[in-house]
């Protein structure tokens, strides 16, 4: 029973079968395109990708892909929360917003940023948004 319990908690037990079809559909969802796809996962290499998209199965799951998919579903989790409207969500992730974190641009943008640190950006701050 230990050693089951020790499995589940290895970063890399997590089946790319089942997360990355889940994060490509959040990506249509969100209606983005190959290329910010690509910067969201932290990827510069388009035949990862799109083997990524064949092939999930056979995708290798690195810490930092499996943190920048942690923040995706959780924005995207906390988007439902705040706007179970699905259009309003969309709206909102690419419409200006006056709140300092984003400067006036849209949290798309942030989002867009590259760095594992703006997803986590974007995530604290929607986080903040439910529990006020």
């Amino acid at each position: 029973m230990k050693a089951e319990f020790e499995k589940l908690l290895q970063p890399y037990s997590i089946e790319p079968a089942s997360l990355l079809p889940a994060i490509f559909n959040i990506f249509g969802l969100w209606h983005l395109s190959g290329q910010e796809q690509m910067t969201l996962l932290g990827l510069s290499n388009e035949k990862t990708f799109y083997n990524w998209k064949k092939q999930p199965a056979k995708a290798k799951l690195s810490r930092d892909l499996l943190e920048r998919a942690s923040y995706i579903l959780g924005i995207y989790e906390a988007l439902q929360i705040l706007f179970p409207d699905k259009e309003r969500s969309d709206q909102w992730l690419r419409s200006p917003n006056d709140n300092p974190l984003f400067d006036g641009s849209a949290p798309l943008g942030k989002m867009l940023g590259g760095f594992v640190v703006d997803l986590a950006m974007v995530r604290e701050f929607l986080e903040s948004q439910l529990s006020e």
